[in-house]
Protein backbone atom coordinates (compact mmCIF):
# COMPACT_ATOMS: atom_id res chain seq x y z
CA UNK A 1 0.00 0.00 0.00
CA UNK A 2 3.12 2.17 0.99
CA UNK A 3 4.20 1.57 -2.32
CA UNK A 4 1.47 2.19 -4.81
CA UNK A 5 1.25 5.86 -2.61
CA UNK A 6 4.48 6.67 -3.54
CA UNK A 7 4.20 5.93 -7.13
CA UNK A 8 0.85 7.61 -6.43
CA UNK A 9 2.47 10.95 -5.56
CA UNK A 10 5.27 10.61 -8.07
CA UNK A 11 2.56 10.99 -10.88
CA UNK A 12 0.60 13.59 -9.33
CA UNK A 13 3.70 16.12 -8.45
CA UNK A 14 4.94 15.43 -12.64
CA UNK A 15 1.17 15.87 -13.59
CA UNK A 16 1.04 19.26 -11.58
CA UNK A 17 4.42 20.62 -12.63
CA UNK A 18 6.18 20.38 -9.62
CA UNK A 19 9.45 18.08 -10.91
CA UNK A 20 11.55 20.73 -13.17
CA UNK A 21 12.22 19.03 -16.35
CA UNK A 22 15.91 19.24 -17.71
CA UNK A 23 16.65 20.20 -21.18
CA UNK A 24 18.53 17.08 -22.14
CA UNK A 25 17.75 13.41 -22.19
CA UNK A 26 18.92 12.52 -18.77
CA UNK A 27 17.78 11.16 -15.64
CA UNK A 28 17.50 12.43 -11.91
CA UNK A 29 17.61 8.88 -9.73
CA UNK A 30 15.86 9.34 -6.23
CA UNK A 31 17.53 7.73 -3.08
CA UNK A 32 15.12 5.25 -2.44
CA UNK A 33 15.49 1.18 -1.57
CA UNK A 34 14.42 0.50 -5.31
CA UNK A 35 17.40 2.33 -7.63
CA UNK A 36 16.95 3.73 -11.22
CA UNK A 37 19.37 4.95 -13.69
CA UNK A 38 19.25 8.32 -15.82
CA UNK A 39 17.45 7.39 -19.09
CA UNK A 40 18.75 7.15 -22.29
CA UNK A 41 16.99 8.16 -25.51
CA UNK A 42 17.88 7.09 -28.84
CA UNK A 43 18.23 8.70 -31.53
CA UNK A 44 18.11 12.38 -29.42
CA UNK A 45 17.23 14.52 -30.67
CA UNK A 46 14.78 12.32 -32.87
CA UNK A 47 15.02 14.23 -36.61
CA UNK A 48 12.08 13.23 -39.61
CA UNK A 49 12.90 13.27 -42.61
CA UNK A 50 10.57 11.60 -44.84
CA UNK A 51 9.71 8.38 -42.73
CA UNK A 52 9.03 7.58 -39.36
CA UNK A 53 11.19 7.04 -36.70
CA UNK A 54 11.67 4.58 -34.52
CA UNK A 55 12.90 5.60 -30.80
CA UNK A 56 14.22 3.67 -28.33
CA UNK A 57 14.34 4.66 -24.54
CA UNK A 58 16.55 2.58 -22.08
CA UNK A 59 17.04 2.97 -18.04
CA UNK A 60 17.97 0.21 -15.34
CA UNK A 61 16.90 -0.50 -12.28
CA UNK A 62 18.33 -2.65 -9.13
CA UNK A 63 15.79 -3.73 -5.97
CA UNK A 64 12.84 -3.48 -8.64
CA UNK A 65 10.48 -6.25 -10.13
CA UNK A 66 8.49 -3.79 -12.43
CA UNK A 67 8.85 -0.78 -13.58
CA UNK A 68 6.38 1.95 -15.57
CA UNK A 69 7.67 4.06 -18.49
CA UNK A 70 4.93 7.01 -19.73
CA UNK A 71 5.44 9.37 -22.28
CA UNK A 72 3.70 13.48 -22.56
CA UNK A 73 2.97 14.73 -25.61
CA UNK A 74 4.09 18.29 -26.30
CA UNK A 75 0.72 19.93 -25.41
CA UNK A 76 -0.69 17.63 -23.40
CA UNK A 77 -0.64 19.20 -20.02
CA UNK A 78 -0.33 16.72 -17.10
CA UNK A 79 -1.58 13.66 -19.42
CA UNK A 80 1.32 10.87 -19.61
CA UNK A 81 0.63 7.51 -21.41
CA UNK A 82 1.90 4.56 -20.51
CA UNK A 83 4.26 3.03 -23.28
CA UNK A 84 5.22 -1.00 -23.09
CA UNK A 85 8.54 -1.51 -21.65
CA UNK A 86 10.46 -4.70 -21.39
CA UNK A 87 12.77 -6.01 -18.83
CA UNK A 88 15.79 -7.96 -19.45
CA UNK A 89 17.66 -9.66 -16.40
CA UNK A 90 21.63 -9.11 -15.76
CA UNK A 91 22.50 -10.44 -12.78
CA UNK A 92 21.13 -8.12 -9.66
CA UNK A 93 20.22 -5.26 -12.34
CA UNK A 94 16.95 -5.18 -14.82
CA UNK A 95 17.61 -3.39 -18.15
CA UNK A 96 14.08 -2.03 -19.68
CA UNK A 97 13.51 -1.21 -23.07
CA UNK A 98 10.47 0.91 -24.55
CA UNK A 99 10.19 1.76 -28.19
CA UNK A 100 7.89 4.49 -30.07
CA UNK A 101 7.32 5.41 -33.80
CA UNK A 102 7.41 9.16 -34.34
CA UNK A 103 6.36 11.69 -37.50
CA UNK A 104 6.69 15.15 -38.48
CA UNK A 105 3.07 15.47 -37.21
CA UNK A 106 4.81 14.78 -33.44
CA UNK A 107 7.48 17.53 -33.58
CA UNK A 108 8.11 19.63 -30.32
CA UNK A 109 9.62 19.06 -27.04
CA UNK A 110 8.51 15.52 -25.43
CA UNK A 111 8.67 14.47 -21.88
CA UNK A 112 9.01 11.13 -20.31
CA UNK A 113 8.95 9.48 -16.76
CA UNK A 114 9.83 6.15 -15.80
CA UNK A 115 9.07 4.46 -12.31
CA UNK A 116 10.18 1.44 -10.65
CA UNK A 117 9.00 1.16 -7.36
CA UNK A 118 9.33 4.28 -4.96
CA UNK A 119 12.43 5.17 -7.45
CA UNK A 120 11.99 7.38 -10.36
CA UNK A 121 13.18 9.29 -13.72
CA UNK A 122 12.16 11.92 -15.36
CA UNK A 123 13.43 14.68 -18.31
CA UNK A 124 12.94 15.55 -21.67
CA UNK A 125 13.50 14.82 -25.92
CA UNK A 126 12.59 16.80 -28.58
CA UNK A 127 11.24 15.34 -31.76
CA UNK A 128 11.69 17.86 -35.47
CA UNK A 129 11.09 18.03 -38.73
CA UNK A 130 14.67 17.31 -40.58
CA UNK A 131 16.04 21.45 -41.53
CA UNK A 132 15.85 21.88 -45.46
CA UNK A 133 18.43 23.12 -46.89
CA UNK A 134 19.67 25.54 -49.95
CA UNK A 135 23.06 26.55 -51.76
CA UNK A 136 22.69 30.12 -53.10
CA UNK A 137 24.15 32.24 -54.43
CA UNK A 138 27.20 30.10 -56.07
CA UNK A 139 29.37 31.50 -58.46
CA UNK A 140 32.65 30.67 -60.22
CA UNK A 141 34.90 33.02 -61.51
CA UNK A 142 36.16 34.28 -63.84
CA UNK A 143 33.64 33.07 -66.37
CA UNK A 144 36.83 32.78 -69.03
CA UNK A 145 40.18 31.53 -67.75
CA UNK A 146 43.32 30.78 -69.38
CA UNK A 147 44.10 26.84 -68.55
CA UNK A 148 45.66 26.21 -65.65
CA UNK A 149 44.45 29.48 -64.01
CA UNK A 150 42.85 29.22 -60.43
CA UNK A 151 39.26 30.54 -60.02
CA UNK A 152 37.31 31.45 -57.09
CA UNK A 153 33.94 29.30 -56.56
CA UNK A 154 31.98 30.72 -53.89
CA UNK A 155 28.07 30.85 -52.31
CA UNK A 156 26.06 30.38 -49.52
CA UNK A 157 24.29 27.24 -47.51
CA UNK A 158 21.22 28.24 -45.76
CA UNK A 159 18.92 25.60 -43.49
CA UNK A 160 15.11 27.05 -43.35
CA UNK A 161 16.32 30.41 -45.05
CA UNK A 162 19.10 31.01 -42.22
CA UNK A 163 23.03 30.75 -42.08
CA UNK A 164 24.10 27.40 -42.01
CA UNK A 165 27.42 27.58 -40.38
CA UNK A 166 29.93 24.99 -39.88
CA UNK A 167 29.08 22.43 -42.47
CA UNK A 168 30.82 20.45 -44.86
CA UNK A 169 30.16 21.88 -48.75
CA UNK A 170 31.01 19.64 -51.73
CA UNK A 171 32.56 21.21 -54.62
CA UNK A 172 32.32 19.20 -57.79
CA UNK A 173 32.76 19.54 -61.35
CA UNK A 174 31.86 18.17 -64.81
CA UNK A 175 34.15 19.10 -67.91
CA UNK A 176 32.61 19.68 -71.28
CA UNK A 177 31.15 16.28 -73.49
CA UNK A 178 31.50 14.31 -70.14
CA UNK A 179 28.02 13.19 -68.30
CA UNK A 180 29.32 13.26 -64.52
CA UNK A 181 30.19 15.55 -61.55
CA UNK A 182 33.82 14.77 -59.81
CA UNK A 183 34.70 15.93 -56.36
CA UNK A 184 37.26 18.65 -56.68
CA UNK A 185 38.20 19.96 -52.64
CA UNK A 186 35.66 20.33 -49.69
CA UNK A 187 35.28 23.57 -47.57
CA UNK A 188 33.26 24.55 -44.20
CA UNK A 189 30.74 27.06 -44.04
CA UNK A 190 31.40 29.87 -41.95
CA UNK A 191 28.92 31.68 -39.01
CA UNK A 192 27.80 33.37 -42.10
CA UNK A 193 27.20 30.23 -43.88
CA UNK A 194 29.33 31.77 -46.65
CA UNK A 195 32.33 29.36 -47.99
CA UNK A 196 34.31 30.13 -50.82
CA UNK A 197 37.67 28.26 -52.40
CA UNK A 198 40.13 28.43 -54.90
CA UNK A 199 40.70 25.85 -57.45
CA UNK A 200 42.49 25.20 -60.54
CA UNK A 201 40.89 25.66 -64.22
CA UNK A 202 41.64 22.39 -66.41
CA UNK A 203 39.02 22.18 -68.79
CA UNK A 204 35.90 23.87 -70.06
CA UNK A 205 32.95 22.86 -67.76
CA UNK A 206 30.46 23.35 -65.13
CA UNK A 207 30.67 23.79 -61.51
CA UNK A 208 28.65 23.44 -58.47
CA UNK A 209 28.57 23.15 -54.44
CA UNK A 210 26.87 20.06 -52.93
CA UNK A 211 25.56 19.48 -49.43
CA UNK A 212 25.64 15.66 -48.35
CA UNK A 213 23.26 17.14 -45.61
CA UNK A 214 23.54 15.40 -41.71
CA UNK A 215 21.88 13.90 -38.83
CA UNK A 216 19.42 17.05 -39.04
CA UNK A 217 19.46 18.21 -42.06
CA UNK A 218 18.59 17.41 -45.71
CA UNK A 219 20.99 17.66 -48.98
CA UNK A 220 20.87 20.20 -51.45
CA UNK A 221 22.48 21.43 -54.23
CA UNK A 222 23.69 24.29 -55.99
CA UNK A 223 23.44 25.66 -59.50
CA UNK A 224 25.72 25.32 -61.81
CA UNK A 225 28.31 28.06 -63.29
CA UNK A 226 29.92 27.46 -66.59
CA UNK A 227 33.57 28.34 -66.80
CA UNK A 228 35.22 28.77 -69.89
CA UNK A 229 39.23 27.80 -70.48
CA UNK A 230 41.64 28.80 -72.96
CA UNK A 231 44.38 27.19 -73.97
CA UNK A 232 47.83 28.98 -74.15
CA UNK A 233 48.72 28.94 -77.98
CA UNK A 234 47.46 31.31 -80.68
CA UNK A 235 45.23 34.01 -79.86
CA UNK A 236 41.72 34.09 -81.47
CA UNK A 237 38.96 36.77 -81.51
CA UNK A 238 35.36 36.98 -82.55
CA UNK A 239 34.74 40.41 -85.24
CA UNK A 240 31.93 41.59 -86.04
CA UNK A 241 29.48 39.81 -83.45
CA UNK A 242 25.68 41.34 -84.35
CA UNK A 243 22.23 40.37 -82.39
CA UNK A 244 19.54 42.10 -84.70
CA UNK A 245 16.80 42.89 -85.33
CA UNK A 246 15.97 45.24 -82.34
CA UNK A 247 14.07 45.86 -80.36
CA UNK A 248 12.37 42.60 -80.58
CA UNK A 249 9.21 41.30 -79.79
CA UNK A 250 9.04 38.62 -76.58
CA UNK A 251 8.69 35.48 -78.10
CA UNK A 252 10.14 36.11 -81.58
CA UNK A 253 13.10 35.07 -83.12
CA UNK A 254 17.01 37.03 -83.42
CA UNK A 255 19.47 36.26 -85.44
CA UNK A 256 23.36 36.14 -84.53
CA UNK A 257 26.30 36.70 -86.63
CA UNK A 258 30.14 37.06 -86.44
CA UNK A 259 33.08 35.86 -87.75
CA UNK A 260 36.03 34.01 -86.23
CA UNK A 261 39.49 34.70 -86.88
CA UNK A 262 42.86 32.98 -85.63
CA UNK A 263 45.92 34.83 -85.03
CA UNK A 264 47.23 36.69 -88.09
CA UNK A 265 43.70 37.69 -88.18
CA UNK A 266 42.97 34.60 -91.14
CA UNK A 267 39.79 33.39 -90.78
CA UNK A 268 39.06 30.17 -88.64
CA UNK A 269 36.72 27.71 -90.29
CA UNK A 270 35.38 24.39 -88.96
CA UNK A 271 35.13 25.86 -84.72
CA UNK A 272 32.06 25.77 -82.58
CA UNK A 273 30.58 29.13 -81.24
CA UNK A 274 28.36 29.10 -78.96
CA UNK A 275 25.74 32.23 -78.47
CA UNK A 276 25.21 33.00 -74.51
CA UNK A 277 22.90 35.46 -73.07
CA UNK A 278 23.01 37.20 -69.52
CA UNK A 279 19.38 38.57 -68.55
CA UNK A 280 19.24 42.27 -67.12
CA UNK A 281 20.09 42.03 -63.62
CA UNK A 282 21.53 38.51 -63.21
CA UNK A 283 25.72 38.27 -63.38
CA UNK A 284 25.15 34.78 -64.67
CA UNK A 285 25.88 33.74 -68.94
CA UNK A 286 24.17 31.06 -70.06
CA UNK A 287 24.24 29.16 -73.57
CA UNK A 288 21.49 29.72 -75.88
CA UNK A 289 22.78 28.47 -79.42
CA UNK A 290 25.46 27.53 -81.28
CA UNK A 291 27.00 26.71 -84.77
CA UNK A 292 29.86 26.14 -87.06
CA UNK A 293 31.30 28.66 -88.59
CA UNK A 294 32.00 28.15 -92.46
CA UNK A 295 35.23 28.82 -94.56
CA UNK A 296 34.82 32.24 -94.30
CA UNK A 297 35.25 31.87 -90.24
CA UNK A 298 31.58 33.34 -90.15
CA UNK A 299 28.84 31.83 -87.88
CA UNK A 300 25.23 32.24 -87.83
CA UNK A 301 22.43 31.38 -85.28
CA UNK A 302 19.00 32.05 -84.03
CA UNK A 303 17.11 32.02 -81.17
CA UNK A 304 13.57 33.10 -79.45
CA UNK A 305 14.19 36.07 -77.42
CA UNK A 306 12.18 36.30 -73.96
CA UNK A 307 13.88 38.96 -71.62
CA UNK A 308 16.22 41.82 -71.98
CA UNK A 309 19.70 41.50 -71.49
CA UNK A 310 23.58 41.00 -73.19
CA UNK A 311 24.78 38.79 -76.17
CA UNK A 312 27.80 37.52 -76.61
CA UNK A 313 29.41 34.97 -78.71
CA UNK A 314 32.04 32.18 -76.74
CA UNK A 315 34.82 30.72 -79.11
CA UNK A 316 36.31 27.56 -76.37
CA UNK A 317 39.09 27.12 -78.02
CA UNK A 318 40.97 24.40 -79.72
CA UNK A 319 43.97 22.36 -80.17
CA UNK A 320 47.02 24.95 -80.78
CA UNK A 321 43.79 28.30 -80.14
CA UNK A 322 42.99 29.98 -77.25
CA UNK A 323 39.22 30.37 -76.82
CA UNK A 324 37.85 34.43 -76.73
CA UNK A 325 34.78 36.05 -75.73
CA UNK A 326 32.91 38.80 -78.67
CA UNK A 327 31.85 41.99 -77.19
CA UNK A 328 28.27 42.30 -75.51
CA UNK A 329 25.33 43.41 -77.87
CA UNK A 330 22.09 44.59 -75.58
CA UNK A 331 18.69 43.65 -76.98
CA UNK A 332 15.46 44.96 -75.38
CA UNK A 333 12.39 42.66 -75.19
CA UNK A 334 9.36 44.62 -75.98
CA UNK A 335 5.85 43.10 -75.00
CA UNK A 336 3.96 42.23 -78.59
CA UNK A 337 1.44 44.91 -79.57
CA UNK A 338 -2.18 42.82 -79.42
CA UNK A 339 -3.65 42.17 -82.64
CA UNK A 340 -6.81 44.13 -84.39
CA UNK A 341 -9.81 42.57 -83.01
CA UNK A 342 -10.87 42.43 -86.90
CA UNK A 343 -9.11 42.48 -90.37
CA UNK A 344 -11.47 43.24 -93.14
CA UNK A 345 -10.99 40.80 -96.38
CA UNK A 346 -9.81 42.06 -99.58
CA UNK A 347 -9.49 40.81 -103.21
CA UNK A 348 -7.10 41.94 -106.47
CA UNK A 349 -9.63 41.62 -109.31
CA UNK A 350 -9.30 42.19 -113.03
CA UNK A 351 -5.87 41.29 -113.00
CA UNK A 352 -4.54 41.82 -116.92
CA UNK A 353 -0.78 41.53 -118.15
CA UNK A 354 -0.82 43.30 -122.24
CA UNK A 355 -0.09 43.58 -124.41
CA UNK A 356 0.09 39.61 -125.62
CA UNK A 357 2.25 38.73 -127.29
CA UNK A 358 4.47 41.41 -126.53
CA UNK A 359 8.08 41.71 -128.28
CA UNK A 360 11.47 40.91 -126.04
CA UNK A 361 12.64 43.57 -124.31
CA UNK A 362 9.42 45.75 -125.12
CA UNK A 363 7.31 47.14 -122.05
CA UNK A 364 4.53 44.68 -120.58
CA UNK A 365 2.01 46.47 -118.91
CA UNK A 366 -0.50 45.12 -115.97
CA UNK A 367 -4.08 46.15 -114.65
CA UNK A 368 -5.67 45.07 -111.61
CA UNK A 369 -8.03 46.69 -109.10
CA UNK A 370 -7.27 46.09 -104.96
CA UNK A 371 -10.44 45.72 -103.41
CA UNK A 372 -12.15 45.45 -99.40
CA UNK A 373 -14.79 43.84 -98.02
CA UNK A 374 -16.84 47.09 -96.18
CA UNK A 375 -19.58 45.26 -94.66
CA UNK A 376 -20.40 43.38 -97.90
CA UNK A 377 -19.78 46.39 -100.01
CA UNK A 378 -16.40 46.22 -102.23
CA UNK A 379 -14.71 49.42 -102.05
CA UNK A 380 -11.15 50.38 -103.52
CA UNK A 381 -8.50 50.25 -100.95
CA UNK A 382 -5.12 51.59 -101.66
CA UNK A 383 -2.22 49.07 -100.61
CA UNK A 384 1.37 47.99 -101.13
CA UNK A 385 1.55 45.34 -104.50
CA UNK A 386 4.10 42.92 -105.34
CA UNK A 387 3.98 41.62 -108.75
CA UNK A 388 5.47 38.05 -109.53
CA UNK A 389 6.70 36.08 -112.67
CA UNK A 390 7.08 32.43 -113.15
CA UNK A 391 9.18 31.58 -116.41
CA UNK A 392 7.80 29.06 -118.71
CA UNK A 393 8.96 25.52 -117.13
CA UNK A 394 9.29 26.35 -113.51
CA UNK A 395 7.36 25.72 -110.76
CA UNK A 396 8.16 29.06 -108.90
CA UNK A 397 7.09 32.29 -109.14
CA UNK A 398 9.75 35.36 -108.17
CA UNK A 399 9.47 38.59 -106.84
CA UNK A 400 9.88 41.05 -110.01
CA UNK A 401 8.77 44.74 -108.14
CA UNK A 402 6.34 46.37 -106.18
CA UNK A 403 3.64 48.96 -106.72
CA UNK A 404 0.37 51.20 -104.71
CA UNK A 405 -2.64 50.89 -105.86
CA UNK A 406 -4.51 54.27 -106.02
CA UNK A 407 -7.11 55.34 -103.37
CA UNK A 408 -9.59 53.82 -105.75
CA UNK A 409 -7.93 50.56 -105.29
CA UNK A 410 -6.86 50.57 -109.23
CA UNK A 411 -2.94 49.50 -109.77
CA UNK A 412 -1.30 49.98 -112.67
CA UNK A 413 2.70 49.26 -113.43
CA UNK A 414 5.11 48.30 -116.15
CA UNK A 415 8.27 46.16 -116.95
CA UNK A 416 10.09 45.11 -119.73
CA UNK A 417 9.48 41.40 -121.00
CA UNK A 418 12.25 39.22 -121.70
CA UNK A 419 10.68 35.38 -120.67
CA UNK A 420 7.40 34.12 -121.54
CA UNK A 421 5.66 32.89 -118.23
CA UNK A 422 2.89 33.66 -116.03
CA UNK A 423 2.69 36.72 -113.92
CA UNK A 424 0.09 37.52 -110.98
CA UNK A 425 0.17 40.70 -108.31
CA UNK A 426 -0.26 39.92 -104.61
CA UNK A 427 -1.34 42.04 -102.01
CA UNK A 428 0.42 40.78 -98.78
CA UNK A 429 -2.14 42.32 -96.35
CA UNK A 430 -1.58 45.12 -93.38
CA UNK A 431 -2.71 46.01 -89.59
CA UNK A 432 -6.52 46.31 -91.18
CA UNK A 433 -6.40 44.35 -93.84
CA UNK A 434 -5.87 40.57 -94.99
CA UNK A 435 -4.37 39.41 -98.40
CA UNK A 436 -5.18 38.24 -101.28
CA UNK A 437 -3.92 36.76 -104.90
CA UNK A 438 -4.57 38.09 -108.33
CA UNK A 439 -5.46 34.86 -110.96
CA UNK A 440 -2.48 34.78 -112.91
CA UNK A 441 -1.96 35.65 -117.01
CA UNK A 442 -0.03 34.10 -119.19
CA UNK A 443 2.08 36.22 -121.86
CA UNK A 444 4.45 34.59 -124.81
CA UNK A 445 7.48 36.98 -125.50
CA UNK A 446 8.31 36.50 -129.09
CA UNK A 447 12.01 37.75 -130.83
Amino acid sequence: MLQRTRVAAVALAVGAGALALTPTASAVAETTAETISRVDVSPSPVVIFDKPVKATFTFTTKGAGKAEFQLKAPGDAGVFTPVEVKPSPHGQETRWTATKEFTAANAGVWNFLAIAGDASAKGTFQVKKALGTKVVEFDADPDLVEKGDRLRVSGKLEAEGKAYGGQKVTITFRARGTDAFRHVTTVTTRRSGWFSAHVRAGATGWWRAEFGGNAEARSSVSDTDRVSVRWRDRDSRITGFNAYHEPVTRGDRLSFTGTLQVEGWRDLPGERVSIMFKEHGSSHWRRVTSDVTDRDGRFWARATAYDSGWWRAEFDGARGVDGSVSGTDWVRVVEPTPPPAVKADTRVISFNAYPEPVKRGKHLRFRAKLQVDDEGDWDGYKGKVRLYFKPSGSAKYSYVKSTWSNSSGKIYTKVKAWKSGRWKFVYQGDDDTYGDTSGSDYVRVKR
